[in-house]
């Protein structure tokens, strides 16, 4: 076989390549220099801080809307509106009940999300704006219930903790699919399983199951 100028070029580009791909896979199992350690507990819970649906997370302390509408008029409202309503181009909190099933929705915080305790875990992360974390829980169950108060959610003299919480039906509650999809109706029958989900008897001729899945459908 003739060697050209050529094919030349190519064995070298093809050599360049497997050498850089041997040099990454080198650097890849090299070894460490012991920089850094293992976070403490206590560094960690710092940082993970996320409240979940059930509020298993949420800290000990309560508040109303009565204290809430004093410490939002004067660290939220700016941003967000006396009454909540937004002021642009910040968002709307509270607001819109009713119109996510209309051609003109108003989308607000308190009228889409499906549980409290997302507004709960959202000021606590993030605001105020340019002041993250410096509300007490305290006053975050404060500002929430204020919140909840001008969506008409709550009463203002309702106290909200880190039971009440969890258990306020949130006006959208109903309105998303569950995650992972159920096989079973939840306790307020609000969500139900989809009809490839609902067990069929085991006795149950291959036509039953056609008809039940057509019905569904």
């Amino acid at each position: 076989m003739r060697y050209t100028a050529l094919s030349t070029s190519k064995f070298s580009f093809r050599f360049s390549v497997i050498v850089l791909l041997a040099c990454g896979a080198a650097a890849g199992q090299s070894p460490t220099y012991k920089l850094g350690r293992t976070p403490t507990e206590a560094e960690v819970r710092a940082w993970d801080h996320a409240v979940g649906p059930d509020g298993k997370e949420l800290p000990a302390g309560s508040g109303s809307a009565v204290e809430g509408a004093k410490i939002y008029a004067t660290k939220c409202s700016f941003c967000h509106g006396k009454n909540a309503e937004g002021i642009f181009p910040f968002p709307r909190l509270a607001g819109g009940v009713g119109t996510y099933n209309t051609p003109n929705p108003i989308r607000s915080s308190a009228a889409y999300l499906p549980y409290a305790t997302t507004i709960w875990d959202f000021i606590n992360r993030a605001m105020p704006r340019e002041s993250e974390g410096t509300l007490t829980p305290d006053e975050i169950y404060a500002v929430t219930a204020f919140i909840l108060f001008k969506n008409g959610t709550i009463k203002e003299t309702d106290v909200l903790d880190k039971k009440s919480l969890p258990e306020i039906v949130m006006p959208n509650r109903f309105g998303f699919f569950p995650d992972p999809p159920q096989s079973a109706p939840d306790k307020e029958r609000g969500w139900l399983p989809y009809w490839n989900q609902v067990p069929i008897a085991k006795d149950s001729k291959p036509a039953a199951k056609n008809e039940q899945a057509s019905a569904a459908q």
